[in-house]
């Protein structure tokens, strides 16, 4: 089992939550993440990890309440257990040698992209991290990223905290000033993720994006995660989940990403369901 330290909410969607995996957090780098189970009945998930404490021996996830199991996880409490927290798993984002990068994270996505982030700005590379949200309530780790970040721009649908506008003209717009970047790491949705790399794609930016597939076991046996990246297809958990931006084939990902969204609803339902019997 694996005991939860620490529950907070960071706005009305996400929870913050500190898991104690000692052997874990002594090996998992940004970009990697854990698959976790709530118990005997629960499905497994996959989370990547926000931050991690080697010495104290935990590791930081934060999660959006969305579907059956996130819901019951957001539910929980400090001092509750988890039944399995595997990990890590998947591949770090190559990091190393970056000098001047760009790190951009849309709506949930900035709570993944935060580690790496704080790597390239601990590691002495100079990082832009820009982060867009629907609106100033659902901002995220703010005052974190103000810590680990050279700059940090906030874009909002409504201009309500930072500027109103989309991420891609906050990054198309440090490129027209000369912002000589050598990186440049998207994680969000899909389509904002297609979106930055049709941005970098004609300067010939290095672009990686994490992909964040359906996933159910985590070692690329189900066939669930796979990805176009060129004239392949890839599993998100084994060979990424970070890959070329400019190679993979985003449209394909949007139509896969949809092909589960009854079965998740489906899932809901049943858990609304038995919530109203049991009350």
């Amino acid at each position: 089992m694996y005991p939860i330290e620490q529950v907070e909410a960071l706005n009305p969607e996400v929870t913050r939550m500190v898991v104690r995996a000692p052997e874990i957090a002594k090996k998992i780098k940004p970009g990697q993440f854990i698959m976790l189970r709530i118990d005997e009945q629960g499905e497994r998930i996959p989370l990547t990890m926000n931050d991690c404490d080697a010495q104290a021996g935990t590791i930081t996830i934060i999660f959006q309440a969305v579907g059956a199991t996130t819901m019951r996880l957001a539910q929980m409490k400090a001092g509750d257990a988890l039944l399995d927290f595997a990990g890590p798993l998947g591949n770090p984002t190559e990091l190393a040698g970056a000098k001047r990068a760009c790190v951009i994270g849309g709506g949930l996505g900035t709570a993944i992209a935060f580690p790496q982030a704080k790597w390239l700005h601990d590691n002495g590379c100079e990082v832009d991290v820009i982060t867009g949200f629907r609106n100033k309530d659902l901002v995220l780790l703010e005052d974190e990223i103000n810590r680990h970040s050279t700059r940090q721009i906030i874009m909002t649908d409504d201009g309500s905290n930072g500027n109103k506008g989309l991420v891609t003209q906050a990054l198309q717009q440090r490129i027209d000033e000369g912002a000589d970047y050598d990186l440049v790491l998207a994680v969000g949705p899909v389509i904002m993720m297609k979106f930055v790399a049709a941005t970098t794609k004609p300067y010939g930016i290095k672009t990686y994006v994490s992909m964040n597939p359906l996933m159910i076991d985590g070692t690329g046996m189900c066939g669930g995660c796979r990805v176009k990246v060129g004239d392949e297809y890839l599993h998100a958990c084994v060979d990424g989940p970070d890959f070329d931006g400019h190679l993979v084939d985003f449209d394909d990902a949007m139509r896969r990403g949809v092909m589960y969204r009854s079965f998740e609803s489906a899932a809901r339902e049943g858990r609304d369901c038995n919530e109203r019997k049991g009350a």
